[in-house]
């Protein structure tokens, strides 16, 4: 009888097999973080520092020119975008056994859709959104566009820091595409296609990107940021958590995931701007108010002064019925 491995055995001679040749370099692996179509990525132990770091390298089937090319690619992407929201890059180079690698900073958090699965404020939440939003805006401001923006590539750290990851896609603007891209309707590692065709996350991807990666701007990554905030509103459950979330920050997710691109936010920093006005208790310019709703965002924000005047008027009117007994 041939015995039959259990998952968690496959698993294990995966990652074996797939361990990368740290031999003759500073690092050794630790710990398995995580696995894609395109790499692996360890925990290792940087000696020559005494720190640990992410270590990511192409998986063993990813000896091809289009992928380590890619690879390459996005580990320069990563040292081009210096910013807080953007995991900074370390070192970058070739194992013994040929496999392109680089290191980076080590996140320890929960990753944005585990985050949203907590009972969190919704303000909290936002905040949350607007970090995402700064870091994707800093990388468009230097040319460079996502297009792969989903909860997973999402980090919330350990101390409230944000950080968004997987540039492996990215566009660069000026820089011609690689010869072949990897993409897949459901999953974009790992898979060569022709040029032109669509990669991203469905959910996520905007229409002009599902049928050209070509033609996504920095409005594909608007985009994909609305549907974030709409996650943001209904929650990765099944049942949404704010269910009567306000008709203004509905407008904006309805704004920035319009199918015509032409009709989203010309910014993900418009888009940022909108959130703030909301929750500085500001009008948005993706919805226009009635009378009743202006005036409810008045009170809300301006609910402190409101009821010090109220108190004050009563204490009046108090003072003045006992004074006339």
């Amino acid at each position: 009888m041939t015995p039959v491995l259990s998952d968690s055995a496959i698993r294990r001679l995966q990652a074996v097999g797939d361990g990368p040749d740290l031999s003759g370099t500073r690092y050794e692996a630790i710990d398995l973080v995580g696995r894609g179509g395109m790499g692996v990525v360890y925990q290792a132990r940087d000696h020559e520092l005494q720190r640990d770091v992410a270590l990511k390298v192409l998986g063993t089937h990813g000896l091809t020119p289009a992928l380590v090319d890619r690879m390459t690619r996005e580990a320069r992407v990563l040292a081009a975008l210096e910013h807080p929201g953007i995991v900074p890059i370390h070192d970058v180079g070739t194992l013994p056994d040929g496999r392109v690698f680089y290191t980076m900073k080590l996140v320890r958090g929960t990753r944005l859709d585990q985050f949203l699965a907590m009972d969190r404020p919704l303000p909290e939440r936002l905040r949350v959104l607007q970090r995402v939003c700064e870091a994707v805006g800093f990388a468009h401001a230097r040319g460079v566009i996502h297009r792969d923006l989903k909860p997973e590539n999402v980090m919330v750290g350990e101390f409230g820091e944000v950080l968004v990851m997987d540039w492996g896609v990215a566009k660069i603007r000026g820089i011609p595409e690689p010869a072949a891209e990897h993409s897949s309707p459901s999953h974009h590692h790992g898979e060569l296609t022709d040029p032109g065709t669509g990669l991203g996350t469905p959910g996520y991807m905007a229409p002009e990107q599902a049928v050209s990666a070509d033609r996504a701007d920095e409005r594909a990554d608007v985009y994909a940021l609305g549907a974030l905030l709409a996650l943001v509103l209904r929650g990765p459950g099944p049942r949404p958590q704010f269910p009567g979330s306000p008709r203004a920050l509905r407008a904006v997710v309805d704004r920035a995931m319009a199918r015509d691109p032409s009709g989203r936010y010309s910014s993900v920093n418009a888009l940022a701007a909108d959130i703030e006005s909301f929750l500085s208790s500001q009008p948005v310019t993706a919805y226009r108010e009635n009378p009743f709703e202006r005036l409810a965002r008045f009170s809300v924000k301006y609910r402190t002064p409101i009821l010090l005047i109220l108190a004050y008027l009563t204490m009046r009117l108090v003072l003045l019925f006992f004074s006339r007994r």
